[in-house]
């Protein structure tokens, strides 16, 4: 990012399939750019609120939530919280989430809500640098409004025999988003998360995917205080961050930081 450049990188953590490390990315690559002292922002669209007590926000605690934000309770400013990491804050999510595709069924502007509501926000704090959009596992309303506000998406991948599937129906999902309401959305490429290196699978998947798509040099193993940190409300970097997984994601920041440098 140049000096001039204001304007912060948006991206989407999508995957429509569950248990991949979806989340865990979002909230620890949040942190994990956050802790290099630039101004980040987690927004949570999933009902299930995971990435908001991933950073210690606690869903029967929040009073006013990016649903609030949404429907134009409120403006996304006035949801926002404040997390341990200094420069990071949160959106919060909560399960008003989950009537939304009901209830704005004929809302004009269903699609560009999220997109309108960051807009706002970033007219008034123009320093974020960095936003990172944890969806649901699903391709729906709530996803297509995070793509809509993106320009790019990051797709954490499980190296499992059913991934290459998956990703060929994501990738249709955001060419159509592309074509038809964003074209400015790009795939910032693929993250390999739960991998082990004993598995000949897990290296066979990754070849496959790399032969196609653009893979980070980083990769996030399995490891125990990863899964850990959620349940004390921590990124993996204030839990444990000389574990493997801290160092998965620290690397990660790094390489993603050192593309956008240049």
């Amino acid at each position: 990012m140049t000096s001039n450049d204001k304007r912060p990188r948006i991206l989407s953590v999508v995957n429509q399939k569950g248990g991949v490390g979806k989340t865990t990315t979002a909230v620890n690559l949040a942190a994990s750019i956050a802790a290099a002292e630039k101004k980040t922002l987690l927004l949570d669209m999933d009902p299930q609120g995971n990435a908001s007590s991933g950073v210690g926000v606690r869903p029967r605690s929040v009073e006013r939530s990016i649903y609030d934000a949404l429907i134009g309770r409120a403006s996304l400013r006035d949801v926002l919280v404040a997390t341990d990491v200094p420069s990071l804050r949160v959106a919060p999510a909560t399960q008003d989430l989950v009537g939304l595709e009901i209830e704005l069924v004929d809302h004009p502007d269903r699609y560009v809500l999220l997109k309108n509501a960051l807009a706002g926000l970033l007219r008034e704090e123009p320093d974020f640098e960095y936003v990172f959009i944890d969806c649901p596992p699903s391709l729906g309303l709530l996803t297509v409004n995070a793509l809509n506000a993106s320009d790019r998406v990051l797709v954490p991948l499980q190296c499992e025999y059913y991934a290459l599937e998956g990703l060929t129906h994501l990738m249709a999902t955001i060419d159509r988003v592309k074509n038809g309401m964003n074209p400015g959305l790009e795939v910032e490429g693929i993250v390999l998360t739960m991998f082990d290196a004993r598995n000949n699978l897990a290296h066979q998947v990754a070849e496959e995917v790399k032969r196609h798509f653009h893979v980070f040099d980083s990769v996030i193993p399995r490891n125990v205080r990863l899964s850990e940190a959620p349940s004390h409300g921590k990124p993996v970097i204030l839990y444990d961050v000389k574990s493997k997984g801290a160092e998965g994601y620290l690397s990660l920041a790094r390489e993603i930081l050192g593309d956008h440098a240049r």
